[in-house]
């Protein structure tokens, strides 16, 4: 291309790399040789050359569940954005494959890394503090590491979520979430609930709470558990949109009627739960602000911007719609 371009070989360098100025003419004269001979640059040679591959590596523990797809929108946007690709790993919340893709990224030299885990454990802690990697946390705090994290306030938004229902009337509240192991999506929204239930006066019952894994069959059993034993509850808070979703299916197959005979409020706000009928009561997540703030805070690490939070809690809200009402 030099040759054919009647330049030197660093200009070519230059034009390909956009490392120093280069005249119009020039440059212009380079990217026609490049057109006509149809180059491709190696961009894992560049890289390595460079120690700059433009490349994010995204760590999520299921892509199928909207709430981390759209999270993954929002990072995937602004990283484009700054003309960053990015490199999806999708590990079925496994700590074993979380390991791995950590070391993969490393393998491929990403720039950075946005880390999204269910239960962050001393594995992640020790690999974060033995390879020097920029990173950013999506819920979840790191204590020991350096590492910047963007979530919202779960423990306090679970607790107006239930103190929501105490207003409305509701006294016998179940609850239903995810493993309590997860210690931001699952236990600080527990603690949550559970706070409400205790400020507001009302007996606490550690038998009209079911935890486990996250999805809509087990929403809908650990719903049918409950009712098996307490079928005179008014209302139910469910620490996510995909387990509420499980529960309001459970609740309608047995014969009652939302939100007449039991309300339910989710967690996340997905789109999925504006769709469904009846419509979910839920607090809403600004997901994909979440996904773009991370990003946004990881390429500000990557070009030597001081950040001015490394710990970042955006807002929320209680979304009314038709699953609660008033008790009766």
């Amino acid at each position: 291309m030099a040759r054919r371009s009647g330049v030197s070989i660093s200009t070519v360098s230059r034009v390909l790399n956009n490392s120093k100025p280069v005249s119009p003419e020039i440059r212009q004269k380079v990217l026609e040789a490049i057109k006509e001979t149809g180059y491709r640059p190696n961009l894992l040679a560049r890289g390595l050359v460079l120690r700059k591959t433009n490349i994010i590596g995204i760590i999520v523990p299921d892509i199928s569940n909207s709430y981390y797809s759209e999270l993954v929108k929002g990072t995937e946007e602004i990283s484009n954005m700054y003309n960053y690709s990015i490199l999806l790993c999708n590990t079925y919340g496994e700590l074993k494959k979380e390991m791995e893709y950590l070391n993969l990224l490393l393998e491929k030299q990403v720039d950075g890394i946005i880390f999204m885990t269910t239960n962050l454990t001393d594995d992640h802690i020790n690999w974060f503090k033995e390879n020097e990697v920029k990173a950013v946390f999506v819920n979840r705090r790191a204590e020991g590491l350096d590492i910047p994290y963007v979530s919202i306030d779960n423990y306090n938004a679970a607790y107006d979520a239930t103190n929501y229902l105490i207003k409305l009337g509701h006294k016998k509240i179940a609850y239903v979430g995810g493993p309590l192991s997860d210690e931001v999506l699952g236990k600080e929204r527990f603690e949550g609930y559970k706070q409400a239930i205790y400020d507001a006066g009302i007996d606490f019952k550690q038998e009209l709470v079911r935890v486990s894994k996250i999805g809509i069959r087990n929403g809908y059993e650990a719903m049918a558990d409950i009712l098996d034993v307490y079928n005179d509850i008014t209302a139910v808070f469910a620490a996510n949109d995909i387990m509420a979703i499980g529960a309001v299916n459970c609740i309608l197959d047995r014969g009652y009627k939302i939100p007449d005979d039991i309300s339910v409020v989710g967690f996340d706000d997905i789109p999925l739960a504006s769709i469904i009928r009846p419509a979910l009561t839920t607090i809403r997540q600004p997901i994909y602000d979440i996904g773009a703030v991370a990003a946004r805070m990881l390429i500000k690490k990557l070009n030597g911007e001081k950040l001015e939070e490394k710990a970042v809690n955006l807002p929320y809200q209680l979304i009314e719609r038709d699953t609660s009402a008033k008790a009766r």
